[in-house]
């Protein structure tokens, strides 16, 4: 294919792809399969690498993110991002309406939107693209988070329609439960610390430096307030329905998201219906905005210092009840981490009955004094998840026991460990510990990890008690006389289920070593640990500051790796696991060269013609090896805009040569 047949093929495909995409997450109407998607986005990302001249930094191949950003830029907004007044009281409501009706409107229309809990972005378009996404920040300046934004698939990278020259967008970023609630089953698997809402995840995850972990946590948008320099439309609610004419995600009219009224009824209509089904959304929300909509009334109200006066919220009060704490459970972990339940008194919360409360861990028991049957204040609030916010001591009954968090583990009566630094409590007895055998067993076999088809919790836990499992290395010795003995497995399941056993010794290292359970080791640690060490046997032959050289890795999981592979039982099945035949080295890839054969090489920074991501691909086809921290034993640092200066002083004091993105590809023969 030739440079001109290759840019036509990408325009196209770049169009075809961006209009599929809308079709998907705004309109939520898709023409093709996924896999059909998937097929057209890989050809584009091979033709973007052999033709890299032709790449737009707006293509649907950012989708999956990549770039790493080491600082957010500060940006100075165009149009100041001013925050909103706020009332939890209706009555304020009906008084900031009648104040309106003093400035002599004509004819009163107001716009009331629900309130989305998320992040206000301004996005910048020119010509139809994205150019800069900016966070609200103090109002007057905010941070470039343009290639993170650049991720979110119902964000238009693009426009196809009737759109003007230049202009900003604003709206919403946030967390949809069910991809908060997702993000914290994955973070449970890990081993790690749940999030504690989706608000404060999103914002989290809007300032991760890595722009592919961002594209893996599921953020959406709305987007309702347009800004350009001369005005074509007549008031807000126009504005928003060209947007959405322009292929942006704008709050749906069919849903009732959004409505124009024109009167204080249809205000407290709209307060009241959305205060009583907010928990029917699958996204969160705090409260409802009310904004006058004609644009030349809106200038006629004016601004005070800090807010428009054409505008107000009303925010909604944390849901919250009184019930009676009755007992606490503890939930023993796949990793053997416990975390303390309340059972409580039936409570009406949120249009649903809450029996249990989370409280985390012993700190949060000690900060609340817990007593048993003490009157407890729960809340609904931005957790999905109820939890205890306080205890009404008034009625606290005499001679009632403080709570006193467990020495032994429930299930196997195991002396609890908690390790310094850490918040929780967690059982060692990973062997013998049933809900960590099973836990351990289920995670190996689960989607990301091994994969293994036909091996449901259910069945899991019925093969251990039948004692066929304890280990992971035992799914490769079950046998089918075996399995047909159990309960409810037949003939045919069994056959699919020895195949996909037998399949999974295909699955690449980084997925085994996730498999395998360590604490702390998600799947994005083990990719990086697999990139680094290339095989299980080095892997466990490094020391911790060998450890603590790879990119993302701490104190803490270092020190969960060290424990792990010193344990002997899980030497033990990890010896049979080996012996099966899984992949616990990294497969070669095919070498450019060995120009940098020996050489230890740190990647720092931003880069033009690549991410950091391929600059450390391209050490590794060429013979080097990439260290996440520099060192003596450091030859080259390559370095990008923005990197530490931490790191680039080390280099300099230690004498390691410093190369820019020029001098590497020279140096390796592969001037972009």
């Amino acid at each position: 294919m030739n440079p001109e047949e290759a840019q036509h093929k990408i325009k196209l495909l770049t169009e075809q792809l961006n209009a599929h995409n809308h079709r998907y997450y705004v309109l939520a109407s898709p023409s093709i399969s996924d896999f059909d998607f998937d097929q057209m986005l890989r050809e584009l990302e091979e033709l973007e690498s052999l033709f890299p001249e032709f790449s737009s930094p707006n293509s649907p191949t950012k989708r999956v993110g990549g770039d790493i950003t080491k600082k957010f830029e500060t940006v100075i907004h165009e149009y100041p991002m001013l925050s909103l007044s706020n009332t939890y009281s209706r009555e304020e409501i009906v008084e900031w309406v009648g104040r309106l009706e003093k400035f002599g409107l004509e004819n009163l229309s107001l716009v009331c939107e629900l309130k989305y809990d998320g992040v206000a972005v301004g996005l910048r378009y020119e010509k139809g693209a994205l150019v800069r996404a900016v966070t609200r920040g103090d109002g007057e300046k905010g941070e470039d988070i343009t290639s993170n934004v650049r991720t979110i698939r119902s964000v238009s990278l693009q426009l196809t329609n009737d759109f003007p020259e230049k202009f900003e967008i604003r709206g919403e970023i946030f967390m949809p439960i069910a991809a908060f609630k997702e993000l914290n089953e994955q973070r449970a698997s890990d081993g790690e610390e749940p999030f504690a809402n989706p608000r404060n995840t999103a914002a989290g995850t809007l300032k991760l430096q890595d722009s592919s972990l961002v594209a893996k946590r599921g953020l959406d948008t709305f987007l309702y307030g347009v800004y350009q320099e001369k005005g074509a439309f007549h008031d807000h609610m126009e504005a928003i329905r060209a947007a959405g004419s322009w292929g942006f995600k704008i709050p749906p009219e069919s849903l009732g998201y959004i409505n124009v009224v024109h009167d204080i009824d249809g205000v407290m209509d709209f307060i009241n219906y959305w205060d009583q089904h907010r928990y029917d959304l699958p996204f969160e929300i705090d409260g409802i905005v009310i904004k006058v909509n004609a644009y030349e009334d809106q200038k006629r109200i004016g601004f005070t210092s800090k807010s428009p006066r054409w505008a107000t919220a009303f925010k909604f009060k944390t849901q919250q009840a009184e019930s009676t704490l009755l007992s606490i459970d503890y939930q023993v972990g796949r990793t053997g981490s416990i975390t303390p339940v309340a059972n409580l008194s039936p409570v009406s919360l949120g249009g649903t009955t809450v029996r249990r409360a989370s409280l985390h861990n012993e700190d949060q028991i000690l900060k609340l004094d817990l007593h048993i049957s003490d009157t407890v204040l729960v809340e609904k609030g931005g957790e999905i998840i109820p939890k205890i916010v306080g205890v009404n001591r008034v009625k606290r009954s005499h001679g009632a026991q403080p709570i006193v968090f467990i020495e032994n583990c429930p299930e196997c009566g195991a002396k609890l460990l908690r390790e310094e630094g850490l918040s929780n409590h967690f059982c060692p007895n990973a062997s013998a510990c049933p809900p960590q055998v099973a836990g351990r067993l289920i995670h190996f076999v689960s989607r990301k990890a091994m994969n293994i088809e036909g091996l449901g919790d259910e069945t899991i836990n019925v093969l251990v008690k039948e004692n066929m499992l304890k280990f992971p290395c035992d799914f490769y010795t079950l046998n089918r006389s075996e399995l047909l003995r159990v309960d409810r497995m037949a003939e045919k399941s069994v056959n699919k289920l020895l195949a996909a056993i037998d399949e999974s010794k295909n699955i690449p290292f980084e997925r085994v070593l996730f498999a395998l359970g360590i604490r702390h080791v998600g799947e994005t640690v083990a990719k990086r640990i697999t990139q680094h060490t290339g095989s299980l046997a080095k892997l466990m032959q490094f020391t911790k500051e060998e450890l603590l050289e790879i990119e993302e890795i701490g104190d803490k999981i270092a020190d969960s790796i060290l424990h792990f592979f010193r344990d002997d039982e899980n030497k033990m099945w990890i010896e049979k696991l080996i012996d099966v035949g899984l992949q616990f080295e990294s497969k070669g890839k095919d070498k450019d060269s060995d120009v940098l054969s020996g050489l230890t090489l740190v990647v720092s920074g931003v880069f033009d013609a690549y991410s950091r991501d391929e600059i450390k691909e391209l050490i590794e086809r060429n013979g080097g090896k990439n260290s996440g921290s520099v060192s003596s034993k450091t030859d080259f640092l390559v370095a990008g805009e923005g990197m530490g200066p931490a790191k680039l002083k080390k280099a300099k004091d230690l004498g390691v040569k410093i190369l820019n993105e020029l001098e590497f590809q020279k140096l390796i023969g592969n001037e972009k």
